[in-house]
């Protein structure tokens, strides 16, 4: 069900784009707006891996650093039948981990010094097995659609918006009224395709979830990890997180000072989140 929810929204993504590039700029422009983002999104699907890993300053770690992070990790991605990830380690107190990489010959896994601290066995193998679900699932390349579609429909709004501003667009088809629906497609366009981009992040987030409780075999320690990090990242604020990265995070890394409101949040709620692993004890 989560899967087809997601198929819907990117179904919905691609409407959008082709209605809104066909009202600002006709096919052509429609079609040199897709390519860009395509180029664009291409190069952050390649590279987002070590954009990601540097900008939280999470550092390689070796067995013997880590030897506690490496034994969860060969165990579940041996049960999972997926390559062993790369591991490394972010120095912050707050506790939280993400997962990053094209395809699971590619993938890295980052956990926090404080994740590693304050996770006891159980909470630590939910946690590792929400991030390889992320891995199994390909999620970065279905998040990377997400981000050429929306991307791709940003900028073609930029650009029709800019034409309305200079007198560019409008003439005949402004007098029949065209010249009004691109306008509202310009306003409407990227927020509405930011709230389905983050309803897609949203049921990966979910998916993940239940796929990483069926990976251990049972959703306690997940449930627990998740109570737990939900009071500490309130209390120990992430120095550092980029905007672009903070998404990645098992739950949303808050920064100093930081707000960020529910309809906009990349993650859904802790509570939400919780009562569905919840729901799974009793459908097993």
């Amino acid at each position: 069900m989560r899967t087809l929810k997601t198929g819907m929204l990117l179904t919905g993504l691609t409407l959008l784009l082709v209605l809104g590039g066909r009202a600002f700029a006709g096919p052509q422009g429609m079609t040199f707006g897709l390519v860009l983002a395509v180029a664009m999104n291409g190069f952050a699907y390649f590279f987002s891996d070590k954009i990601a890993l540097k900008s939280s300053g999470a550092q390689p770690v070796t067995r013997e650093q880590a030897p506690r992070l490496y034994a969860v990790m060969e165990r579940l991605a041996a049960k999972g039948n997926l390559p062993m990830p790369k591991l490394y380690v972010i120095p912050q107190a707050a506790p939280n981990a993400f997962a990053t990489g094209r395809n699971p010959s590619h993938a890295s896994v980052a956990a926090t010094e404080g994740l590693l601290e304050l996770m006891t066995d159980d909470e630590l193998e939910g946690v590792i097995a929400h991030e390889l679900s992320h891995v199994r699932n390909y999620d970065i390349l279905t998040t990377s659609i997400a981000a050429t579609l929306a991307g791709a429909i940003t900028w073609i709004a930029s650009i029709a918006r800019w034409g309305f501003i200079f007198g560019g667009m409008g003439g005949r088809d402004e007098r029949r009224g065209g010249g009004l629906g691109a306008l509202l497609m310009i306003l409407v366009a990227p927020l509405a395709a930011m709230i389905i981009q983050l309803g897609i992040s949203r049921q990966r987030e979910y998916a993940a979830d239940a796929a990483g409780a069926r990976l251990v075999g049972q959703p306690y320690g997940l449930i627990s990890a998740l109570e737990k990090l939900g009071a500490y990242n309130k209390r120990i604020p992430m120095d550092n997180v980029s905007p672009a990265s903070a998404p990645l995070y098992i739950v949303m890394p808050l920064s100093a000072g930081s707000m960020l409101g529910g309809l906009f949040s990349t993650h859904p709620p802790l509570s939400e989140r919780i009562e569905a692993l919840r729901q799974m004890t009793i459908t097993r």
